[in-house]
This record gives C-alpha cells, sequence and structure tokens, in this order.
C-alpha cells in the first residue's frame, strides 16, 4: 500500500482525554476514533491489526475442535427470562424494544441464545462433546467507559460454548479451551498468566482470567513468577488426549486476581519467587454446569437412555481490547512496537527524497518484490520531511523500516533498521529484500 493513497490520520499530540498508553497511541497512530462515549470506528490499520489478531484467535479455537458459527448481536429478552438473568444482569443490558413492541436486547454475552440453538438440535450423547464458538461485537453499557478499547462499552469478543454429557466431559472441554489460551496469547508476542477469578455473573465454581502483565493493568495480580515464563504447550498437543498435566503444571503455582487473593497461600512462597504486579484481562474462561441448560431444558439422552441437562462451560478473548493490551506491554517512546504476527505490516518503505530518480526506481523496485513475495508492505512515498516519515513509522510500529537515501543508493546500499531493537544494518537492496523475504539473494 502506498501512503499517498492510504488513509492514516496520525496525530502529533493525543487527546487529553487519553489516559493510558495504549489509547493514547492508538489515537495518535490513526488506528481509532472515538464516534461516543466507549464507541470506536476501526479506521484502516487499526482494522488490520484487529483481523490478524481476530484470525490467530480463529486459528486456535479451530485447532483445539471448537466450531465456528455466528450468532446476531441482537436477541430476544424471552430468553433471558428463561435462564432467569434478564433482570438480574443490570444496567449494563442495552433493552430494546421493537416497531411491534418486542423486547429485545445487544447482547452482552451468548449463553442463553447458544443454549436455545444446541437445544433445538442435540438430542443424544453420542453428539457430544461440542464446542461452538464466534466473533462478535457485543455491547455492555459500562457507568464509565474509559482506557479506550480496554474498557469499552462495543467491543468485539471471541465467545466459545461448550456442552457435554458429564462433569468429567466438561472439565476435558475446560482444558482444551486452557492450552488452546495459552498457545493463541503467546503467538501474539503475550505474556498471558492464567489466575484462579471470580465467576461473576456467568455463574459456575471453576474459572481463570488470562492476565498480561502490565503496568497500566486494571487490578493488582499476584502469582508465582515462574508462571510468567512458562513457554506455551505448543501447537502438537494431542487435543483429545488427556490435558490434565498441562493444566496442572500452570495452576499448581499460585495465581490469582485481587478478587481471589489468597494473603497467606502467597506469603507461603519463598520471597525471591513472589510477584505482585498490574494486570489487564485478556480473556475469561468458566464450568458452570447446568446453570443455563437445566433451566433452559437443553437436556441430552445418556447411554443409559435417561436425559441429562447438558454439562457447560464458557470461554471468551477480548479481541478489540487484546490491541491495547498488546500496546501496553509493547511500546516505547517512540510509539507501539507490534509483534510480527499481528503488525499491520511487515515493512515500511521510506523514500527520503520523493522525487529523486534513483530513490525512486529503488524503492519501486523493493515495493513490487516485496508484494510479489506476499510480504504487506507500506511505501512512504509523500514528500514530507525525513524526520516526519521516522516519526510516523516509529509511531505505527512497524516491525521493520526499509530507508531509501540518495547518499545511500550512491554506495549502492539501503537502511534496514528493526523496530524493536533499533538495531540498522546498511546492504544492496537485493540483500535486504532477501532478508525481508526470507529467501537467499541470487
Amino acid at each position: 500500500m502506498r501512503l499517498s493513497r492510504y488513509f492514516l490520520p496520525v496525530l502529533k499530540e493525543a487527546p487529553s482525554d487519553a489516559q493510558i498508553v495504549s489509547h493514547q497511541l492508538m489515537l495518535r497512530a490513526g488506528m481509532i476514533r472515538q464516534e461516543a462515549a466507549g464507541i470506536y470506528a476501526w479506521l484502516p490499520l487499526g482494522l488490520r491489526v484487529l483481523n490478524k489478531v481476530e484470525q490467530i484467535v480463529r486459528e486456535e479455537m479451530d485447532r483445539a475442535g471448537a466450531v465456528e458459527l455466528l450468532m446476531p448481536t441482537l436477541q430476544l429478552a424471552d430468553l433471558w427470562r428463561e435462564s432467569g438473568r434478564y433482570d438480574a444482569y443490570g444496567p449494563e443490558m442495552l433493552r430494546i424494544t421493537d416497531r411491534h413492541e418486542r423486547e429485545l436486547l445487544y447482547g452482552p454475552t451468548n449463553e442463553e441464545m447458544v443454549t436455545e440453538i444446541f437445544r433445538a438440535s442435540v438430542r443424544s450423547y453420542k453428539d457430544l462433546p461440542k464446542n461452538l464458538y464466534h466473533v462478535q461485537w457485543k455491547f455492555r453499557d459500562e457507568r464509565r467507559p474509559r482506557f479506550g478499547v480496554m474498557r469499552g462499552r462495543e467491543f468485539l469478543m471471541k465467545d466459545a460454548y461448550s456442552f457435554d454429557l458429564d462433569a468429567e466431559g466438561a472439565r476435558k472441554s475446560y482444558n482444551r479451551m486452557f492450552v488452546a489460551y495459552l498457545n493463541l496469547y503467546a503467538r501474539m508476542g503475550l505474556k498471558a498468566v492464567p489466575m484462579r477469578a471470580d465467576t461473576g455473573p456467568i455463574g459456575g465454581d471453576l474459572s481463570h482470567e488470562f492476565i498480561v502483565l502490565a503496568e497500566t493493568g486494571e487490578s493488582a495480580v499476584f502469582c508465582h513468577k515462574d508462571l510468567v515464563e512458562m513457554d506455551p504447550p505448543g501447537a502438537d498437543v494431542d487435543w483429545y488426549g488427556d490435558l490434565q498435566p498441562l493444566v496442572d503444571q500452570r495452576t499448581a503455582l499460585y495465581a490469582a486476581t485481587e478478587e481471589m487473593h489468597d494473603e497467606a497461600a502467597f506469603d507461603a512462597i519463598p520471597e525471591g519467587d513472589r510477584l505482585s504486579a498490574r494486570g489487564i484481562e485478556v480473556g475469561h474462561i468458566f464450568s458452570f454446569g447446568t446453570k443455563y441448560s437445566e433451566p433452559m431444558k437443553a437436556y441430552v439422552m445418556g447411554p443409559d437412555g435417561k436425559e441429562v441437562p447438558a454439562q457447560m462451560g464458557s470461554y471468551g478473548v477480548g479481541v478489540s481490547r487484546l490491541l491495547g493490551a498488546i500496546i501496553e506491554a509493547s511500546h516505547d517512546e517512540g510509539g507501539i512496537i507490534w509483534p510480527e504476527s499481528v503488525a499491520p505490516f511487515h515493512v515500511g518503505i521510506v523514500n527520503m527524497r520523493q522525487g529523486d530518480g534513483a530513490c525512486d526506481a529503488a524503492c519501486d523496485s523493493a515495493y513490487k518484490a516485496l508484494q510479489a513475495a506476499g510480504v504487506d508492505v507500506l511505501y512512504d512515498d509523500t514528500d514530507a520531511r525525513g524526520g516526519a516519515k521516522f516519526a510516523t513509522m516509529d509511531l505505527i510500529g512497524l516491525p521493520w523500516q526499509l530507508i531509501v537515501g540518495p547518499k545511500g543508493i550512491a554506495d549502492g546500499v539501503v537502511e534496514l533498521k528493526n523496530r524493536k531493537t533499533g538495531e540498522r544494518v546498511s546492504e544492496p537492496l537485493d540483500a535486504v529484500i532477501a532478508r525481508l523475504t526470507g529467501k537467499a539473494a541470487a
């Protein structure tokens, strides 16, 4: 993409009401624009990252055996009355009446709707287990929306729902999601720690939050420091084998959010192994048994011929919130530092003297070669000054900057800068292209 044709409304200064780094940088980098309190338009650069984060989440859900569908944003109030949650949920729920006086709501979550879909189609234990998920916009009318996408009212969420015959099967489904979450966060360059958590209005007695440590985190968290350095399980796990040892490896060490913190248990950890910090919640998983299936009559026939309510769990990932969490964990004074897996573009080409024949030719050659190799590339072909171009590239955080200037071209080289490390190398253009595409120079 040529920057002269792109829509990238960067700002020199963040609005005064942007309190945390991720909110400031997302506004300054032209990723989002606030349209109402807690409601944002996703501009082209932000949407590219959002789509890449969503795709990683989708791939890891598919790998773990979940099946994608898409449920609507609007739900019938009667479904929530069946579960008993319509009146209990609180003012965060946006309630709507259509022209026929039917009561609807803008879904804050989908336990009721997915239970209705399940009960209409599944009758036998032979059709279990099932895990259905979608990636859909949600709305929760926060009293004080703040921190940009970290606590907005409208947000993109992946929510999955498992159905099993009995508690043993439900625990296996829970474990699959637990392990899948470790993998998906690692792919985004995040170290997410699973922590015991309150089940809140979702219900149930088994729950973990996945927390990314950051100074600007919304709550205090406490854990054994070894949890932060554990490698993810990886894609080669046996998803329908025994995953309990992998889960036990994490849950055997102390980790809890502020609401579930046990001071005595934490103090029992050797002082050098204790870690207290601030954390950002990026996912929450629950196993809640028959909380929804029983009142909504989602029954399945067991092998003994008896009908029982399905055992259920739900598993959420804050897809749009993840962008804020990644930025909070990966930035410097110049701007964002995107992990390569979710960067909006892999390479930014900086033409230091637009209109110079040799510079233009080198940039055009690099642009075409990278595009042909399938590399996402943003080419700054504007006539802005070099300092402004560098500032923009640092701000938007692309992993690599390919810098082309008249002096380097005269010497037969271009410069390649690594955004994360700041390392710079000067090499012939062919060598840099080979480095960026992972191919040996001809």
